[in-house]
């Protein structure tokens, strides 16, 4: 999947977070990935005063991550999530 770096695609991005069992944050600081994960406590902290994109892009990263279950998603996340993270295999 093409990923777009528009507020619209983060919102989708934040609407498959919210359906883990980990709390997306936006704070300051200063982490040398532009995020952290707290695991203990399943807090994910994004830079809050990074661009749509780096946000997006730390997202992403964190779903790679973190483990997550495909079935507890609903539709439209299990598939948005799926098309992120669907390698394709050319023989």
């Amino acid at each position: 999947m093409e990923v777009r770096y528009t507020k619209h695609f983060l919102n989708k991005l934040e609407d498959l977070f919210s359906e883990t069992a980990y709390q997306l944050r936006y704070e300051k600081g200063s982490f040398n990935s532009g995020y952290c994960i707290l695991r203990n406590t399943k807090v994910a902290v994004v830079n809050k005063y990074y661009t749509t994109e780096g946000k997006i892009n730390c997202l992403i990263d964190i779903l790679k991550k973190i483990n997550l279950e495909e079935n507890s998603l609903g539709y439209k996340n299990q598939k948005l999530y799926l098309s992120l993270f669907q390698t394709k295999i050319e023989l």
